[in-house]
């Protein structure tokens, strides 16, 4: 365990201590991908209030949690899922996002492989295009590329088989493989992680979700 991932294990770590600068750490590495995989469920209208619902909870049982970086991912992926399945049953089905196939036109693509789309999966309209992807397309594609799961924990948040997660991952980026190429005029190179937005006003912050948990403890 190297790097970042050490990092983000300490920062748990100190954040399950009341460390509100290490929650905060905590929330700037992991929320730009929960973000992304949120939008795949809900669309980007509700993304953020979903993805701020799943952050007050994750701040409420952090004490509880017990593991590493790769642990933490999956655990916060977990609640997010069920906070936006929620939502989508409230709302009464999954939306259909914006975006059609003509979005990936020009997209940088030397090879119709999948590790060109893989490439291209954090653009905004990228990942509108994966939502409209069968559901558990699209949600394999992206806790395996954007959280950055492996196939078991993956399998875990989805309540699957790593083999099932494997073969959904692998048909969902030969689609958009398939649609990335044909285009050589293209430049290359695209942001490797979604980018942070600025929250909407009723988003929740880091900010916002340290002040919660502080007084949540203070509660207990």
């Amino acid at each position: 365990m190297l790097g970042d991932d050490a990092e983000l294990t300490a920062a748990v770590r100190a954040a399950q201590g009341g460390e509100e600068t290490a929650f905060r750490t905590v929330y700037r590495a992991v929320h730009p991908r929960l973000l992304g995989y949120v939008r795949t469920l809900v669309g980007d209208p509700d993304a953020e209030d979903v993805a701020s619902e799943a952050w007050l909870q994750i701040a409420r049982d952090l004490e509880r949690f017990d593991g590493d970086a790769d642990r933490f991912r999956g655990w916060a992926a977990r609640i997010a899922r069920n906070r936006a399945l929620d939502h989508i049953r409230m709302r009464g089905r999954r939306p259909a996002t914006g975006g059609d196939e003509s979005e990936l036109t020009g997209r940088p693509s030397e090879s119709d492989t999948a590790d060109e789309a893989m490439e291209a999966l954090a653009t905004d309209s990228t990942l509108s295009l994966i939502a409209r992807l069968p559901q558990d397309q699209a949600e394999a594609v992206v806790l395996r590329v954007v959280v950055g799961l492996d196939a078991k924990s993956a399998a875990e948040t989805l309540g699957k088989r790593p083999g099932a997660v494997r073969t959904a991952a692998h048909r969902g980026l030969k689609r958009l493989a398939e649609l990335l190429g044909g285009d050589p005029e293209s430049g290359s190179g695209l942001d490797a992680l979604p980018p942070q937005r600025e929250p909407h006003r009723r988003a929740v912050t880091s900010a916002t979700v340290t002040h919660t948990r502080t007084r949540t403890q203070k509660d207990m």
